[in-house]
């Protein structure tokens, strides 16, 4: 056989190059350090209003700390407890909602026949049955997915309670990475910069708190089952902009089809339409602000990209990187700016007649 030809100058070892760590990985764990962000940013506010109430700062942190994860476990285990305590229930509507709309498929003008059904039937059930060992090995993958879960969820744990007890230390040794003669410009921008995310934040949380308390609403006295759980999704979605508003409202809008028929459907349509316009119009103004000024064509291209780099979690942190972005390049504009015009020297002689707002003595005003 002839021998492989190598590239001059290079020794083969034999090995393969290694290669670094897998890129979910890699992904899992951008999206941990900015899941601690975000969580920081919502409870910094607390730990900062209980200091000035004189409570210490090591017990001021354990507290937001401790509370903001109980609340969060809280919310989790109700979700998961209202989901089991539900199923049975929800499967046996949606067995009758299916013979509904087959029945009403069969009666409707689409002149679709039992045959044509049953057929449709027998490919989704051959499907499943060939995607079987897919789905197998899928459910086996599963315990290497919630070890990854729990053990992001505790990096995330520790880097938000770092960040809440040591943030500001933690960004004077960021300052010392920066050129001094950009230091002072990236001292400004950076507080600013977290103003804004907390802004965001917090007023996102807000937002969605009241969509879904309103969406909840109306889909518990409208009869729609796994009413709670629903709302608790709605408030999740809300941190994806714009695309999680329709993922929710059409998650909620099929359970109410498979289950309550077309007019519950049809009502919480309208439910979500009315909560959302009195949200793109009212409390995302009045809400947010001027904090986070950024244009809505920036808002659907950046969730976009964020969505294609990084799935869900690059979808919820674009927007809040893009305002913190849009804050900071302005204020650095402005900065150097107001450098420049330090820099400049002021002006003399005839220059200065010329650009002076009083003539001088003895001019006439006119001139």
């Amino acid at each position: 056989m002839p021998s492989a030809r190598t590239v001059p100058g290079c020794r083969t070892t034999g090995r393969t190059p290694t290669a670094g760590p897998p890129a979910h990985r890699r992904t899992s764990s951008r999206h941990r350090t900015r899941a601690a962000l975000l969580i920081t940013a919502l409870l910094q506010p607390t730990v900062a209003w209980l200091k000035r109430r004189g409570v210490p700062r090591g017990l001021a942190t354990a507290l937001t700390f401790i509370a903001g994860f109980v609340i969060m476990g809280l919310v989790g285990w109700f979700v998961v407890w209202q989901v089991q305590d539900n199923i049975d229930s929800v499967s046996s509507r949606i067995q009758e909602g299916i013979t509904e709309l087959k029945g009403w498929l069969l009666k409707s003008p689409f002149h679709v026949t039992e045959d044509q059904i049953n057929h449709i039937a027998k490919n989704l059930q051959d499907a499943v049955g060939a995607n079987t060992q897919a789905i197998t090995s899928a459910g086996l993958e599963g315990v290497t997915v919630v070890l990854e879960v729990l053990t992001g969820i505790l990096l995330a744990m520790f880097t938000t309670l770092f960040l809440l007890y040591d943030g500001r230390r933690i960004w004077n040794w960021v300052l010392k990475l920066v050129p001094s003669a950009a230091r002072e410009g990236v001292a400004g921008a950076g507080p600013r910069a977290w103003r804004t995310l907390t802004a965001y934040v917090r007023g996102t949380v807000i937002v969605a708190l009241i969509d879904a308390i309103f969406i909840g609403i109306g889909i518990y006295f409208l009869d729609v089952p796994l009413a709670v759980p629903l709302a608790v999704f709605i408030f999740l979605f809300a941190f994806v902009p714009l695309v999680g508003a329709v993922v929710s409202g059409a998650l909620a809008c099929v359970v109410a089809l498979v289950t309550q028929g077309v007019f519950a459907s049809l009502m919480v349509l309208a439910v979500v339409l009315a909560v959302q316009q009195i949200e793109g119009h009212i409390l995302q103004p009045f809400i947010l602000g001027r904090a986070v000024r950024v244009h809505p064509l920036a808002v659907i291209l950046s969730v976009a990209a964020g969505g294609l780099i990084a799935g869900i979690g690059g979808a919820v942190v674009a927007v809040p990187l893009v305002a913190v972005t849009n804050t900071v390049v302005g204020y650095l504009r402005s900065y150097s700016r107001e450098q420049a015009l330090r820099m400049t020297p002021p002006p003399h002689g005839a220059t200065a007649l010329d650009i002076a707002p009083t003539p001088p003595k003895g001019a006439d005003p006119q001139d």
